[in-house]
């Protein structure tokens, strides 16, 4: 099934990307692949909006702090706007806002954000969700990884997620001896 709930367009100073739902492990790896093509093309300025996202799960915010550390590495940055009170709360106490400026009042953007908006909700970006979709394993890698970016941050990262990092690696592995390393 096609990812359709990030939809993003490319303006003068940078990406923008915008959930439309829950962020989640289902859509991070869109999101990923989104910005890393981005990048790979010299981007380094990403915004993602939360606007219309009403929750974000631990996979979907490692994911951003993985890409946040990318942006960061090649002199860029990643801003998030429109969160929640909770989705905030859950982005700095994981310590995502070491990483990532949330909700910038001075951002340059700012006083372009309704026409910024506009062009994602009328078909003028980007759709997510042609690409193929991942297979289980190619999944469990990614939210592997994603909480692996997550425990590395802080240590009550590492033991809130040390956990659930010991159970997808063995999973891999047993799934890796049964059928091989095919991605499947």
């Amino acid at each position: 099934m096609a990812d359709t709930s990030l939809r993003y367009h490319e303006f003068e100073d940078g990406m923008w990307v915008r959930c439309n739902g829950r962020g989640c492990f289902m859509n991070s790896p869109t999101l990923k692949g989104i910005a890393e093509k981005y990048m790979e093309h010299g981007g380094s300025h990403i915004v993602v909006d939360l606007q219309l996202c009403p929750g974000v799960d631990s996979t979907f915010m490692g994911t951003l702090a993985g890409l946040a550390r990318r942006c960061m590495g090649i002199g860029g940055k990643m801003e998030v706007v429109g969160t929640t009170e909770r989705t905030r709360g859950a982005m700095e106490g994981l310590g995502l806002d070491m990483l990532i400026d949330i909700d910038p009042p001075e951002a340059p953007w700012q006083s372009d954000l309704e026409r910024r908006r506009a062009k994602l909700a009328y078909g003028e970006a980007g759709e997510a969700g042609k690409e193929e979709p991942l297979s289980e394993m190619q999944r469990t890698r990614h939210v592997l990884e994603a909480h692996n970016t997550l425990r590395s941050m802080n240590a009550r990262n590492d033991t809130a997620f040390g956990y659930v990092c010991e159970t997808l690696q063995e999973d891999l592995l047993r799934h890796e001896k049964d059928y091989g390393d095919d991605g499947k």
